[in-house]
Order: C-alpha cells, then sequence, then structure tokens
C-alpha cells in the first residue's frame, strides 16, 4: 500500500468526484421521478422516443445508466475506510461508530423510501455497510476480486432468470410484464395515485418501496453495490484515489476502460433494438451489457477526474463541484424534494418529455453548483450532513465556520 498524500488533497479529489456522481445521478433519478415505474428500465413503456427525446434517452443510458451510481458505490466503500481509519488513529473503536452511522443511515433510507419516493439507495448502502466493513483490513487485490464476485453473482441471477423465462408458467410472466410494459390503464391508475394526494401517493409508494428494499436489493443492490464499494476500497488502498498514480496511468485506465465499457454498451443497445426492448430478451439478458459496461464506466470517469483534479482543469468548476461532494446527502435528499413536490403535489407526472426532463436537471444542477459554495463559506457541513454526523458521534458538531468541537478532524469525505 503506498503512502496517503496531504489529506487536503485527497479530500478535495474525493469531493469533486462526488459532486460529479451526485450531480450525473439526477439525469437517471428523474425519469423515475418524472414518469411511471416502467419507463426507467423499458424506455418504451411510457412516453415519446423520437427524435430529440430518443436522443436524450441514448446518451442518458450510455453515458449515466448506473455509471455514474456504481461511481458513487465506489465513493462509499472509500468513506468507510477513510472513516474508520480516522477513529482507529484516534483510538476510539471504529466498530461502535461504523453501526452506529450507519444504522442512522438506515433509518434516514426508510424515511426517504416510504414517506418520500421509492428509488431511495440509502437503505441499500447502509445495510451494504454493515457486512462490507469487516472486509475493510483485506488487501487491495483481495477486495477488487471480491467485488467482481460479488458483482457476477447479481448478472448471474438476472442471466439464468431471463433463460427460464419459456419454461416460467404464463401467469407469472404476465405479472412480469406488468413491471416491464404495463397496460395503458396501468399507467393511469399509478399516475392517479401519484398525484392525488400525500397519502395517496403513500399507498402506492409502500408496494414500491418494499418490493425495491426486498427483492430487487436481494437479487441487485446488495450484490452490485457491495462490489462497487469494495472496488472503490480496493482502488483507495492502491493509491488510485490519493493522486498517487502518474497521469499517464490514469489515463491508460481511462482509454482502457471506456473502450470496453462504450463497447458492451453500445452492443446491448443494438441487440435490444433488435429484440425490440421486449421483456424476454431485454429484461433481463439485454441489460447485462449495461451492467458490466458501467462498471468499466465508472473507473474510466474516476480516472479522468483523478487527472483533472491533478492538472486543475476547470479549477473554478471543481471547486463548485468540491461544494457539492461535500453536501452529497443533503443534495440528494433535495433532488428528492424539488421533483416529488413537482411531479406528485403539482400533478405534472407523466407530463413532462425527455427533453424537458433534461432541461429540469440542467436548472437544479445550476442552482446546486451555484449555491454549495456560497453555503459552505458560512457553514462547515450541509444541514443533513451536520445532523448525521451530530447522530454519529452522539454530541452537536459545529455548524458554523467559526465553531471548533468533537470531530472537526474527521474526514470531511463521509
Amino acid at each position: 500500500m503506498q503512502s496517503l498524500s496531504p489529506a487536503s488533497e485527497r479530500i478535495k479529489s474525493l469531493d469533486v468526484i462526488r459532486g460529479f456522481a451526485l450531480l450525473g445521478i439526477l439525469l437517471m433519478n428523474i425519469q423515475s421521478f418524472s414518469m411511471p415505474d416502467a419507463a426507467y428500465l423499458n424506455p418504451y413503456a411510457y412516453g415519446d422516443m423520437h427524435g430529440g427525446n430518443y436522443w436524450v434517452w441514448a446518451f442518458s443510458h450510455v453515458f449515466a445508466d448506473q455509471k455514474f451510481m456504481g461511481l458513487f458505490s465506489m465513493l462509499f466503500g472509500v468513506g468507510i475506510l477513510i472513516f474508520n481509519n480516522g477513529i482507529e488513529a484516534k483510538g476510539l473503536p471504529s466498530a461502535a461508530m461504523h453501526y452506529r452511522r450507519n444504522s442512522w443511515l438506515l433509518l434516514f433510507g426508510l424515511l426517504h423510501g416510504y414517506l418520500f419516493w421509492y428509488g431511495d439507495i440509502l437503505f441499500s448502502y447502509a445495510l451494504c455497510a454493515f457486512w462490507v466493513y469487516l472486509l475493510r483490513k483485506k488487501r487491495a487485490t483481495t477486495l477488487f476480486l471480491l467485488g467482481i464476485v460479488l458483482i457476477a453473482i447479481s448478472s448471474i441471477i438476472n442471466t439464468l432468470t431471463g433463460l427460464a423465462i419459456p419454461h416460467i408458467p404464463p401467469d407469472e410472466v404476465t405479472g412480469m410484464s406488468q413491471h416491464w410494459s404495463p397496460t395503458p390503464l396501468q399507467i393511469e391508475k399509478e399516475i392517479t395515485a401519484y398525484t392525488s394526494g400525500w397519502l395517496s401517493a403513500f399507498n402506492q409508494r409502500v408496494d414500491s418501496t418494499f418490493f425495491m428494499q426486498t427483492y430487487v436489493f436481494l437479487t441487485t443492490f446488495i450484490w452490485r453495490a457491495s462490489g462497487m464499494m469494495l472496488i472503490g476500497m480496493a482502488m483507495y488502498k492502491s493509491g488510485f484515489f490519493n493522486g498517487k498514480y502518474r497521469s499517464w496511468r490514469y489515463l491508460n485506465i481511462f482509454f482502457l476502460c471506456s473502450t470496453i465499457g462504450l463497447s458492451l454498451i453500445i452492443l446491448g443497445l443494438i441487440r435490444n433494438h433488435q429484440a425490440n426492448f421486449s421483456l424476454e430478451y431485454s429484461m433481463f439478458i439485454g441489460s447485462q451489457f449495461n451492467y458490466w459496461g458501467s462498471v468499466f464506466m465508472a473507473i474510466a470517469y474516476a480516472a479522468i477526474l483523478m487527472i483533472a483534479v491533478k492538472k486543475q482543469w476547470f479549477s473554478g468548476l471543481q471547486k463548485s463541484l468540491a461544494a457539492v461532494g461535500k453536501m452529497a446527502f443533503s443534495h440528494y435528499i433535495f433532488h428528492t424534494l424539488v421533483c416529488t413536490v413537482l411531479f406528485y403535489q403539482f400533478g405534472q407526472l407523466g407530463t413532462f418529455s425527455r427533453l424537458e426532463q433534461v432541461s429540469l436537471v440542467m436548472v437544479i444542477w445550476i442552482f446546486q453548483l451555484t449555491v454549495s459554495p456560497l453555503w459552505l463559506n458560512r457553514f462547515r457541513y450541509g444541514p443533513l450532513e451536520w445532523c448525521w454526523r451530530s447522530l454519529t458521534y452522539w454530541q452537536l458538531q459545529p455548524f458554523r465556520k467559526q465553531q471548533i468541537g468533537f470531530g472537526e478532524k474527521m474526514s470531511e469525505s463521509n
């Protein structure tokens, strides 16, 4: 393991990448916020797919779908290492702090999922963190290989399910089709439920959230998220996220991973179009091209961003991205609040085209990139970061810049 670079440099690079990932995640989440559930997985389940709307979807699929979430998951794994290394360096018991910290995250995830939006990821991250923590002392190579194995488990599950579809009873396949390609009546019922008041939306959301936090978690999230966390931990231990690689090495990683990733994703896009995005092919087998391609793309994004930080490209933008990254928890929930109010409370669910969705995303990006540095000029953390840290340390943390208190020297990347 290579020696660590100064904390200020390390934290800056991690915050820049985290901010980049958080903003990118909204490119995909906006589809879940603004359209019926099925449209996220099956682009032809709802909405216009011609002209600019198609190209917005294609761009999001190739460059955003699972890439930014994979990148964020890697950084979450890095955060586990940094947090616990900091605790242990002070002679404190890291296990108690780690499990308290992630128990609170689990609670935040439950509240977020059931009260606001079924697409919550905090719950899954917390559960994965419970057991990933136990592997934190492993060598980088071991962590990387374990990460690949875990990611492969979900791929195997979905591939075998796809191969088994011809042998599954027709009534069960019909049930699957309701999630992949719902009828107009089913779509109308979903839209009506979400736009008919908070209680109606809650009743609709409970089933979706429970499904996400049970079946989807056990078949996909636990393997994918845990695997990406372990890969992130391995890359941190190897010196990747510490800026210890030479620029040419980052560049080689970027070109290699982006070439493999884009080749897989574009091949999958072609094959899914040839299959007309059918449930029988695209729901399980056809999704594996992007599933694996996104792993390579997440690493490619991390590599090019590390070069950008080292070379100080777009330094002004980097400062804003770092500020967003330091407030990633608050901004993630901010996305939910803005979008659920607009699409649910104001009854706009299903009315935004994909072009209009990306326009809204850009407005939110500009707002967050502008406001975040201004906020951090006065405050040490975002509001939810402050709340989470205070609950973790079981003591109020300093909030304004001039305040000093326990936990001040802990890594800002958590």
